[in-house]
């Protein structure tokens, strides 16, 4: 039987840090009752008050500071140090009060569900020796499902390190076939090792080759095309005054969104020589690519698209023949894009966005751990109870 001590030595007082009010940081302090049990054989002896709705056991922020923290986290782009400043605490106390938090929701295998368009890409997380920090590189899988509206809302799923097939069929793997059975889209950049796993785990999923890439390398191959022309004529890099170095800029855009002053300046460089066709051609190949893919009518742009599989490979310009040579070894997935609702890679590099973004605010990360925990609250691939803590 347990007693209670009315008696104030037996009594507790614990200040925990609070969320700012207005201006300033607060503190809660907590008188705690104690109870003792007067029976020897009793395994407890003594018992202490607790509340968790105030804070867990031995904690230093309250439950209502740590839901503050991660929201600002989430939300307001914050930083450790700064919401550590304005709690008037350190580094240390914030983020061991709210790592179990986001380490709890990670481990949570609810949050792998609903996942039927799936998102793949890689970024660098350190830019230091791989022998101090591990590999550069990230392998990012992003929830890229479209709602009942046909948005996107992208979620970052998950970060594994490495950057390979082999690294994104282990992942697939220990998701389950569940989860692999959902899967009916499978987005990716341009890398024949996403795509290996993709066929090899992903077997019922339809694997589709980014557009933003597509067209990337579709204007790479235009300025390789001037570059090498212009070697061939001047003997050097573009300089002032060179008529395609003038027009560099220009050719990266859509045809449809220059001025008139814009297509005059084209004209006038590519008439200076007639060795400049070669540059013109390949700018016309490039806006071909783009037109398949702003056409309206999908039918109408996977035909297109088809043409460009079909002629490209034949070019006598060397550039674009590799170009072509490359849309037919990725036939499949570059057409699949004008069959899945225009399914792309856009989410994935949105969430990209917000990791590079609070990689800068957070001045780098030295534990990937740590890092991997941020970005899923961040990029949104967590689930948090408001009431815990």
């Amino acid at each position: 039987m347990i007693s209670s001590t009315r008696s104030p030595q037996q009594r507790m007082h614990r200040a925990s840090s609070n969320m700012r009010h207005v201006c300033r940081s607060c503190f809660v302090r907590w008188r705690k009752r104690t109870w003792t049990c007067p029976e020897p054989s009793c395994p407890v002896g003594v018992v202490t008050e607790q509340d968790t709705g105030i804070g867990k056991p031995r904690a230093m922020l309250t439950t209502r500071a740590c839901r503050w923290a991660t929201e600002q986290l989430r939300r307001e782009h914050a930083s450790i140090a700064g919401l550590a400043r304005q709690l008037a605490t350190t580094w240390r106390t914030v983020w061991t009060s709210i790592e179990p938090i986001l380490a709890r929701a990670a481990a949570d295998e609810s949050r792998f569900t609903g996942v039927t368009t799936l998102g793949v890409d890689e970024h660098l997380w350190h830019h230091v020796s791989p022998r101090k920090r591990g590999p550069k590189e990230l392998t990012g899988m992003v929830d890229v499902t479209r709602d009942q509206d046909g948005r996107v809302h992208a979620r970052l799923v998950d970060l594994v390190p490495g950057r390979s097939g082999t690294v994104y069929k282990t992942w697939l793997d220990q998701r389950g076939k569940m989860f692999k059975a959902r899967v009916e889209v499978a987005t990716l950049d341009p890398l024949r090792g996403y795509k290996n796993a993709i066929d090899d785990k992903l077997a019922d999923a339809t694997a589709v080759l980014d557009a933003f890439h597509v067209v990337a390398l579709a204007g790479r191959a235009v300025d390789e095309v001037r570059r090498r022309v212009q070697q061939e004529i001047h003997g050097h890099r573009g300089r002032a005054g060179d008529p395609l170095y003038g027009i560099r800029n220009i050719l990266r855009c859509a045809a449809e969104r220059l001025t008139d002053k814009q297509h005059a300046r084209i004209a006038a460089a590519i008439a200076a020589d007639e060795r400049h066709d070669a540059v013109h051609i390949a700018w016309q190949c490039a806006q071909k690519v783009r037109a398949a893919y702003a056409h309206p009518d999908p039918a109408r742009g996977r035909q297109l698209a088809e043409q460009i599989v079909a002629i490209f490979p034949t070019c006598p310009i060397p550039e674009i023949a590799r170009l072509g040579r490359t849309f037919k070894q990725w036939k499949d997935a570059f057409l699949a894009y004008f069959d899945t609702g225009r399914a792309s890679n856009g989410g994935t590099e949105a969430v990209n966005g917000l990791i590079e973004l609070h990689r800068r605010i957070a001045r780098g990360f030295r534990n990937r751990e740590n890092y991997r925990l941020r970005m899923l609250l961040i990029g949104g691939g967590l689930t948090l109870d408001p009431p815990q803590a």
